[in-house]
């Protein structure tokens, strides 16, 4: 029994790295901050207009690829930093494109939820207009 406890802590203790990294991105990263209001946002939006199991896979989904990469992009952009401490223009490049790969998920979920979020939206307001 000691070692099944001894394995549960182990795992335990291994989210620890997980979440100072978390912790880092919303303390460093003012966009970690819009990202976090549009996602809470978002959820509360979906709840109120009760949209179905497959609609809110597709919202999660849209939602936890902006936050992957902008926690990649937060990684990428401290290694470059470690790396290439003087500015280089390759140091920027890269930069630059993990910058690029939040902007396209960004744009993939504003569309996706246009789509998913879209037609119950207006449903509900329509009738107000």
């Amino acid at each position: 029994m000691t070692k099944i406890w001894a394995f549960i802590r182990e795992r335990i203790h291994s989210f620890g790295p997980a979440f100072s990294g978390w912790a880092y991105v919303l303390r460093s990263q003012q966009n970690a901050w819009l990202h976090a209001v549009a996602s809470v946002a978002v959820f509360a939006l979906s709840a109120w207009l009760g949209i179905g199991r497959l609609e809110w896979a597709l919202v999660i989904v849209a939602v936890a690829f902006v936050w992957i990469a902008e926690f990649l992009n937060t990684a990428l952009e401290a290694v470059v930093d470690l790396a290439s401490p003087n500015r280089h223009p390759l140091a920027q490049v890269g930069k630059d494109i993990g910058a690029a790969a939040v902007l396209i998920a960004a744009i993939n979920a504003v569309v996706l939820g246009l789509l998913v979020l879209g037609p119950p939206l207006w449903a509900r307001i329509a009738p107000l207009l």
